[in-house]
């Protein structure tokens, strides 16, 4: 019997970003139901707030949700030799341990506010300040049960495609594939999963409007105004090859989570099963199809 694919889902997906200002926020209530009305039994914990941040009220709303936690994006400066980043980490694993989360999403805090600041430069002091942060922070998880992976992404501290190899070559944490990050930066996401499948633990599956994310790497427009102007979409309908992704993580033995996470920017409640929901359901039967395309091919 062929395995069932592990899809989840993100509060990110339906508007709900740690970004101050970041339009409608949408309650988790309405966003869970939804998840669950998809056939996504896990979610990522979404940012600081959205869910209760004491480890027992947060593992009780999903509970009553039927949801199982995947783990989370936990943005923290790791780049800083006079900033321990430790401590707020090991507070971020109570959840984890209360809730059953296994994956703890790890992003490279400029420690400014927002995706649009310009961010400091590393020198090689800084990168191995970063790198033994990484390993510090990857072994304190393990000891709990929990894989941490780094996710590269705009506006971070590992964004380029030469942070990801500094990544790649200075440490051995394993990685969040975020096929719309990873674009934006220039690496090309189809290449990494083919290529470093064996580093991949995790994934954040966009689609992306090329055009639009073109304008964003030039810095003609802002991240933000990328996602007003339609630069995440639907998985199958834009220009990222995202099936051989799929299908080459699946091949490879991935094990990990295909996390529907479609950055988007919402003004108002949506009606209901439209806005979010209405593209979270055609990114979920796209994963669903190309799973079976692998399964019929084997």
């Amino acid at each position: 019997m062929t395995k069932a694919v592990k899809i989840a889902g993100a509060p990110i997906s339906w508007g709900v970003c740690e970004v101050p200002g970041w339009g409608f926020q949408m309650e988790p209530d309405r966003v869970l139901k939804e998840m669950a009305e998809l056939g996504l039994g896990a979610t990522e914990f979404g940012p600081l707030g959205f869910l209760p941040v004491d480890p027992a009220g947060r593992a009780e709303v999903l509970a009553a949700h039927g949801m199982e936690a995947v783990g989370g994006f936990f943005p923290v400066v790791m780049h800083k030799a006079d900033f321990d980043p430790l401590p707020s980490v090991l507070t971020e694993l109570e959840s984890y341990a209360a809730s059953g989360a296994k994956t703890l999403v790890l992003s490279a805090d400029t420690g400014l506010e927002g995706y649009d600041t310009k961010r400091p430069e590393l020198d090689q002091a800084g990168w191995n300040v970063f790198f033994v942060n990484l390993e510090r922070i990857k072994e304190a998880a393990a000891a709990r049960g929990v894989t941490a992976v780094l996710h590269p992404h705009v506006g971070t501290m590992v964004e380029t495609k030469a942070d990801v190899m500094q990544v790649l070559n200075g440490s051995t944490i394993d990685f969040c594939l975020d096929t719309g990050h990873m674009i934006i930066g220039g690496t090309d996401p189809v290449e990494f999963a083919a290529k470093y499948a064996d580093r991949v633990a995790h994934s954040h599956l966009k689609d992306v409007n090329l055009a639009v994310a073109d304008r964003v790497q030039a810095g003609e427009i802002t991240y933000y105004q990328g996602i007003l102007e339609g630069m995440y979409v639907p998985l199958g309908t834009g220009d990222v090859d995202v099936r051989s992704i799929v299908s080459n993580l699946i091949s490879a033995g991935f094990d990990g989570w295909f996390v529907l996470e479609q950055d988007n920017v919402i003004n108002s409640l949506p009606a209901e099963k439209q806005g979010p929901f209405a593209d979270a359901k055609a990114s979920v039967e796209f994963i669903r199809a190309v799973a079976a395309e692998v399964a019929a091919a084997k």
